[in-house]
């Protein structure tokens, strides 16, 4: 199901909690939306669709992926960018890692690891910022 994109500073500011077998409903949904909209996004956290849970959703070079509970275990080569988000108005500045390395569950729940380089490692890292509470706004501030 298609679900409203949330723009609640409040709830997106949250961290999320880990993502179980229960949620799967909640990645249909996240797909669904994120394939709603992708004329203008490429990825989308469950927290975007209200839903405070670990899993992201995005496009990993042409093929959607879902990851639950990822985190990032490794990352190298920093740089500067911008970023905008449907949760959030306007273009902000970001801090961003090349290479990263993350550990997340499959749809089965089985763990995988992989690491992913250039504008699809940019994309996961804003979710994964996202599941944690982190908004671009601040995220800038912050590193």
């Amino acid at each position: 199901m298609i679900r409203e994109v949330c723009k609640d500073e409040t709830f997106l500011a949250q961290k999320a909690e880990p993502a179980t077998p229960d949620d799967q409903q909640n990645a249909v949904d996240l797909l669904e939306t994120l394939e709603h909209h992708k004329a203008g996004c490429v990825g989308m956290a469950a927290n975007m669709i209200g839903v405070n849970k670990r899993i992201i959703a995005f496009d990993n070079e042409g093929k959607y992926m879902v990851m639950f509970n990822p985190e990032i275990v490794k990352k190298s080569g920093p740089y500067e960018t911008e970023e905008g988000c449907l949760s959030l108005t306007g273009v902000r500045p970001a801090k961003r890692w090349q290479t990263i390395k993350v550990r997340w569950q499959n749809e089965q729940f089985q763990q995988r690891i992989k690491t992913f380089t250039g504008w699809t490692a940019q994309i996961i890292q804003h979710e994964i910022d996202h599941c944690d509470g982190i908004l671009i706004c601040s995220l800038y501030e912050r590193q």
